[in-house]
């Protein structure tokens, strides 16, 4: 475990968050190795805080919200806790960073019990935006990351527990399968209790030199855990950060309450430094098949 670089004020519902230094899994401990020249810089542009000024359709907005979005003053809830709701928020400035970390102040919960709550929240950097669909409330082929915090199990034969947090990239030619919860296109998960929690829920989605890592906060003690550390990913820039969430036949309230995008200063090589990255095609070089693919 690791403990934040930066605070919670209990209390005041805020979260003063510092990106993560890179983090290695060594048996069981997450060790920090800092690189030398990382700076963290808050992207106001990308990042959406309370009292979420700059959220609507005027021409000056940077978010803009679809379907049943409701955004209040403490937090904006993609759903209600009904039935068949569908709701999305979109950042309107595409982003051109090659190394960034986006924060993510969650809170998922609702009436309903053990296994009858669904279906749970997408977070995106996509090429696409505002494009309603079946996967969480968003467009199924989509390009770019989607990373699924998923509270239903479909596929009662899995050897998981739910909720569980997934990764997927994708250039726009598989689907997410919701029968078998992503598993064929799945890069890494983990299970995590964030539903129904009297506290907020925290990740954090880190991109940096080809290397994606997802840290997780649940039990509110400043410390972040390791949910996915994969290598050989591939994402270009001017894509769009987004949220989204649906419910079906069963339901709960799902709120993002921040999104607090970093721009990481890394040094690349001068080759890759001279590529166009908006022309980089999302993917992933894996040594070995993601588990159940």
């Amino acid at each position: 475990m690791v403990s934040f670089r930066g605070s919670k004020m209990r209390g005041v519902g805020t979260f003063i968050s510092r990106p993560l230094p890179f983090l290695l899994l060594h048996f069981t401990l997450l060790k920090c190795d800092i690189t030398d020249g990382n700076v963290e810089h808050l992207k106001r542009e990308h990042s959406l805080m309370k009292p979420y000024q700059g959220v609507g359709s005027s021409p000056s907005s940077q978010w803009d919200f679809w379907g049943s979005t409701l955004v209040t003053s403490s937090y904006v809830r993609l759903t209600p806790d009904e039935r068949s709701k569908q709701g999305s928020i979109w950042n309107t400035v595409p982003v051109h960073l090659k190394d960034w970390e986006m924060h993510v102040q969650y809170k998922i919960h609702g009436s309903g019990k053990k296994n009858l709550h669904g279906d749970g929240i997408a977070i995106w950097y996509t090429k696409e935006r505002l494009h309603p669909g079946s996967v969480f409330g968003s467009n199924a082929k989509f390009h770019g990351l989607a990373l699924f915090i998923d509270t239903y199990h479909n596929d009662e034969a899995a050897d998981r527990s739910f909720p569980y947090i997934s990764a997927m990239v994708n250039n726009g030619s598989l689907p997410y399968d919701h029968g078998n919860d992503g598993r064929t296109s799945e890069l890494g998960g983990c299970s995590s209790e964030i539903r129904n929690k009297d506290h907020d829920t925290y990740l954090a989605i880190r991109y940096s030199k080809g290397r994606l890592t997802v840290m997780i906060d649940i039990d509110d003690k400043n410390e972040w855990k390791e949910c996915i550390d994969i290598g050989g990913v591939r994402l270009p820039t001017g894509y769009y950060f987004g949220a989204s969430a649906a419910t079906g036949d069963l339901s709960d309230n799902h709120d993002i309450i921040s999104m607090k995008m970093y721009q990481l200063m890394v040094e690349h090589a001068p080759d890759e430094d001279s590529l166009d990255w908006t022309k980089i095609e999302p993917s992933v070089s894996l040594l070995k098949s993601p588990k159940g693919r």
